[in-house]
């Protein structure tokens, strides 16, 4: 069992440090309160990265998903992406030791030989995967120094089977599955009759091979008798010592050793920490617990899953060659839309068909932006530049997200570029462009069931010039009055929550795209005022109706920066 043990463990180990040397994650993610186009790319250039450099890259989002972009990702049978709220290394990201939890019953000394086989300090006790505490090797030294007190071994409750193994001895008479819970240990060294005056009820008497003094202790009604050196036990010793249910061990050691060696049968329970024990979730940030580990004298620290069951140790060597999540951004490069925590990630690349925002990085990267009306169009360029094949449904991923980031070919950002790619990207899934973009952008305009809150934070994003932040958040739809009714919804929940936006305008488009015109909400002091002057409006205009706007991105943006940078 115990080889068992040790076999177990070391295949645990040899499987981490396999684990190890594999190729992190690399996560391609798109921007907060991402849009079909943002979801879309992710996946699709996880897929043309994985088929360039073997697995590796996985598909990741910032928000939650709209209902036009499920509709997309239903249609085309395609998984959402893997949710990342913050990029920030936290404890599943260190390489966690899988030391296995003991029983608590098992001996001082077996927990000892774990430690020095496993090359550890520390031990976690479990009862099924539920840690119960802790014992390090300076509590099995304290234990074996300072315990003089006789009644140890059965104020502990130490299992026979503990003492058999610990004194490599065998049971001649008693149940080794027994508990020796009541009496002293005591060594007869002296003559029966002075025997008779220390031996009590229910003690643990170690002694030779001497008949008498082995009579007087199972007389006196002893527990049980370890008989040392391997002496020959009589048949009316064993009579006897049944009669008077007392155990017979046999030990091959010496009485000195014998007396030295019992107390580390002890079981580990006796001895564990089990309370105030300083544990992390999977979850837990690295950078939160820095601080938690620092301040204690604790080498190892146990870890939990969600559930609360134990996986495993870490230690403060493992954050020192923590390595950083990597990530690929798509869709965006502005450091407010940006997964939070990405200051302490590493930026490898950057799609993205924006202006160039915000987003400083520590080291050169990738940079690839292109004045297209799509970050979809990007990505199938790079496939036909690497000369991999789109699959199907890939290619009806990337159609979508063209069409709505175009507003199927009206808006002003939509290029000849897209617009080609979008009609062979057609051909290669099979569906047709008009029906499909009407299906699409009805699903994805149908606000009845959500709140004003919801529309709002469906696609918003933030912006930063100079010292102005400012909201823009767009809403799309085929249907005047579905607008109307939103707009009703919003201006009233906004007018109530700017404040807590913590930004200093805030502006929603109502974007009608079949008319192609846009009604612009604006919240803040000066939002109106900016608006009106950034698309030379009257200064006494109360409503904000602006035809031929559809492009947050090409359209409104430049022209509200263009008047805050005044």
């Amino acid at each position: 069992m115990w080889k068992e043990y040790i076999d177990k463990i070391k295949e645990e180990k040899k499987k981490e440090s396999d684990m190890a040397a594999e190729k992190a994650p690399v996560y391609i993610i798109g921007h907060k309160n991402p849009d079909t186009d943002s979801i879309c790319s992710a996946i699709a250039y996880a897929e043309l990265k994985n088929r360039l450099h073997g697995d590796g890259y996985c598909a990741a989002r910032a928000g939650q998903i709209n209902q036009e972009t499920q509709y997309v990702l239903n249609f085309f049978q395609a998984s959402a992406p893997k949710y990342i709220e913050d990029v920030r290394t936290d404890v599943r990201d260190i390489e966690i030791r899988k030391t296995q939890g003991v029983s608590g019953q098992i001996s001082l000394k077996k927990a000892w030989n774990m430690m020095r086989a496993l090359g550890v300090v520390t031990l976690p006790i479990t009862e099924e995967q539920r840690l119960q505490g802790l014992i390090t090797i300076g509590d099995i030294a304290n234990a074996y120094m300072d315990v003089y007190d006789n009644c140890s071994l059965s104020a502990a409750h130490t299992p026979y089977k503990n003492i058999l193994e610990t004194l490599d001895a065998v049971m001649l008479i008693g149940d080794e599955e027994e508990v020796y819970e009541k009496g002293e240990v005591v060594i007869a060294a002296a003559n029966p009759d002075v025997m008779e005056d220390y031996i009590h009820e229910g003690d643990m008497v170690i002694l030779g091979n001497r008949y008498e003094s082995q009579l007087c202790a199972i007389e006196m009604n002893a527990a049980c008798i370890v008989v040392c050196m391997d002496a020959k036990v009589s048949r009316t010793i064993r009579k006897l010592a049944q009669e008077h249910n007392c155990n017979i061990i046999v030990t091959p050691h010496d009485t000195f050793t014998v007396a030295r060696m019992i107390n580390q049968s002890m079981p580990i329970s006796h001895f564990m920490k089990e309370e105030n024990l300083i544990t992390f979730k999977l979850t837990e940030k690295t950078d939160d617990i820095k601080g938690i580990m620092g301040q204690k004298r604790y080498r190892d620290f146990p870890i939990l899953d969600m559930e609360g069951n134990y996986i495993g140790m870490i230690s403060r060597r493992n954050l020192l060659n923590l390595r950083k999540k990597q990530v690929i951004l798509v869709d965006h490069n502005e450091a407010s839309q940006t997964v939070d925590g990405i200051e302490h990630a590493d930026i490898l690349e950057i799609i993205d068909h924006h202006r160039i925002g915000t987003l400083e990085t520590l080291e050169p990267v990738f940079f690839r932006n292109q004045p297209l009306g799509c970050t979809a169009t990007i990505i199938c360029q790079m496939y036909q530049e690497n000369g991999v094949d789109i699959p199907k449904n890939v290619a009806g991923l990337l159609m979508a997200a063209i069409l709505s980031d175009t507003l199927m070919f009206r808006s002003p950002t939509c290029t000849a570029v897209d617009q080609a790619t979008a009609e062979r990207l057609s051909e290669i899934c099979g569906v047709e462009i008009e029906e499909f973009s009407i299906d699409m952008f009805s699903a994805g305009s149908d606000m009845s069931s959500k709140t004003p809150e919801e529309i709002f934070n469906q696609d918003k994003k933030k912006f930063q010039v100079n010292e102005h932040e400012f909201i823009v958040a767009q809403i799309n739809s085929m249907n005047s009055i579905e607008l109307d009714e939103i707009k009703e919804k919003l201006v009233p929940y906004l007018e109530e929550k700017f404040a807590s936006l913590d930004v200093e305008m805030c502006y929603v488009m109502l974007t009608n795209i079949v008319k192609e015109k846009t009604e612009l909400l604006c919240f803040g002091e000066h939002a109106k005022e900016v608006a009106r002057n950034a698309f030379q409006l009257p200064e006494d205009a109360v409503d904000i109706r602006l035809k031929g706007l559809v492009s947050r991105k090409k359209q409104l943006i430049p022209s509200i920066v263009t008047v805050l940078q005044q």
